[in-house]
């Protein structure tokens, strides 16, 4: 820790203004060397408070409130000299009790923490550590397996170890002995607290950037909004996608409301089943690829799930039909949730809603906080009920990506954010997602939607899932492909293709349909289309 806090924040300042994590206008004025008590200290608070009772379950570990409160505190003593307020740390680790320490000490401290998503490659990963400038990496020992290749691409960056591990620095074993004592905040409002990089899915992943201040205005956008409809997060929740990503927030405000987190190292459905079962698990997230594949495991219907009480999902386009045989197998326990990284919550599909059919299609109606607008290439809003591009005020929206101004700028427009999505508004106020703008198809004749045609192929009563993607034609349009999973008792190619044509039209009947025994997804869950692009269709990624 710097002796003269001034200075550093006046170092910050200046790089500030060098790159995109600085202050936006709404926030200019304040002061940025001021010190609050951000969200890692009232999680804290709330841990301490009731020291007892069991927080964290991993594998056959549970750890209490108060040890996970101790171990936070012990690391942060151990780190205090290596950590400063304003530079991004770098955490490559999975689901696991140490990976929610770290990032809780080092975001204690008043820095940032980037936990890049697993199943990114190597370089990949690698660019990430070199594009926040971090100071220093910490390695989960339980991940060396995927992090010894990325440090291995990373150099001049001091990396300690979570754990023993061959010619390391152990921090555990030296926090095992270190003060127990409360370490105070050093959180500033415009310092990063956190950089969450997209799933690559299209292209290099992009770092979505957000301030200390960013997330207590957050805490108080879900307090006014009620909670966004998902009901509580407290009760025992089961996090089987990854801490990075959307189950990392909902274990904190878990944790926070006097919940008990029971984390798996990946989404294993047999597993999953089990862990519902065995823990009496109440709340859980998954993403709709996720579902179906608990759908499709035999443990399902012999697996007792009266215990739980939410499952919420989102993240990827889920289809009506195979959400309505969840609800009939599992329960009326479904809420979807619709947001992005970029812009916080979006809107929300209540239990109550999953009760009609017809409301399967949309993803709910905008939450009371968020302001939507749906608008034209030019930026000019639509007619009602017509198409267009997504835009929202969310009061939520990211501080920007991390080093790319321009790419902010276009992205956050006079506090509006472009999604990137095609949507449209019915006359009940509920939001039907089309497509991404980038996966649309450009076809002769038009556009080909790849979310209506994945909708489509699984209207067929075989196919358990479908992905639909396009390959660049010489003459500047697309061709589409589909890759579909069935459950084995057909059906034929050409009995998918007309069944397209005929409802559809020969626009979207896709010049391929390939029958794969699984949907590749990515490290969090979402379809991997790159991925299929490159091994059905041959075109590199």
């Amino acid at each position: 820790m710097p002796a003269d806090l001034a200075d550093d924040t006046a170092r910050h300042d200046e790089a500030a203004l060098r790159d995109d994590t600085a202050p936006r206008d709404r926030t200019a004025g304040h002061d940025g060397g001021a010190v609050l008590h951000s969200d890692v200290e009232e999680l804290l608070d709330a841990l301490d408070a009731d020291r007892g009772r069991e927080a964290l379950v991993h594998r056959d570990r549970r750890i209490t409130a108060g040890e996970l409160v101790d171990a936070v505190h012990r690391l942060a003593h151990v780190l205090d000299d290596r950590v400063e307020p304003g530079r991004v740390v770098a955490l490559l680790a999975g689901n696991t009790p140490e990976a929610v320490v770290a990032r809780l000490a080092v975001t204690l401290l008043g820095a940032g923490i980037t936990q890049p998503h697993e199943g990114l490659s190597a370089a990949a990963t690698a660019r990430i550590v070199a594009d926040v400038e971090a100071p220093l990496v910490l390695a989960d020992a339980d991940a060396a397996p995927t992090a010894e290749p990325v440090l291995a691409l990373v150099d001049g960056v001091p990396v300690l170890w979570l754990g023993a591990h061959d010619g390391g620095t152990d921090l555990l074993e030296a926090a095992a002995t270190a003060s127990a004592a409360p370490v105070r905040g050093r959180a500033r409002p415009h310092d990063v607290e956190q950089i969450r990089h997209t799933g690559g899915t299209t292209g290099h992943p992009k770092g979505i950037t957000y301030t200390f201040d960013h997330h207590r205005r957050g805490a108080e956008m879900r307090r006014r909004a009620g909670g966004f409809g998902a009901g509580g997060t407290g009760g025992r929740l089961l996090v089987a996608t990854p801490v990075a990503h959307v189950g990392g927030a909902m274990a904190d405000r878990a944790l926070a409301d006097g919940g008990t987190v029971v984390l798996q190292d990946v989404f294993e459905p047999g597993a999953f089943l089990a862990a519902i079962e065995r823990e009496r698990i109440t709340h859980t997230f998954l993403l709709p690829p996720l579902i179906y594949r608990l759908l499709d495991h035999p443990d399902l219907d012999r697996t007792d799930l009266s215990s739980l009480r939410s499952l919420v999902y989102g993240g990827a386009p889920a289809n009506p039909r195979r959400i309505a045989e969840a609800l009939r197998r599992i329960g009326p326990v479904f809420t979807q949730f619709y947001g992005q990284t970029e812009a916080g919550g979006i809107s929300v599909l209540t239990p109550e809603e999953h009760r009609d059919p017809a409301l399967l299609g949309p993803v709910g109606r905008p939450i009371p906080t968020t302001t939507i607008a749906i608008r034209d290439p030019e930026g000019h809003d639509v007619a009602p009920g017509t198409r267009g591009e997504l835009w929202v005020r969310t009061g939520m929206e990211m501080d920007g990506y991390w080093k790319q101004p321009e790419l902010s700028a276009a992205t956050v427009v006079d506090g509006w954010v472009r999604t990137g999505d095609v949507a449209r508004q019915d006359a009940g106020g509920y939001l039907h997602l089309l497509d991404r703008v980038k996966d649309m198809i450009v076809v002769v004749g038009g556009h080909v939607y790849t979310s209506e045609l994945e909708d489509l192929l699984m209207e067929h009563p075989a196919v358990r899932q479908a992905a639909v993607f396009g390959v660049p034609d010489e003459d500047g349009t697309e061709t589409v492909h589909a890759a579909v999973v069935t459950d084995g008792s057909g059906p034929a190619v050409d009995e998918l293709t007309g069944l397209v044509a005929d409802r559809a039209g020969a626009m979207y009947v896709p010049a391929t349909v390939e029958f794969v025994e699984r949907i590749p997804l990515t490290g969090i869950g979402k379809t991997d289309k790159k991925r299929l692009r490159a091994e059905l269709a041959g075109h590199p990624r």
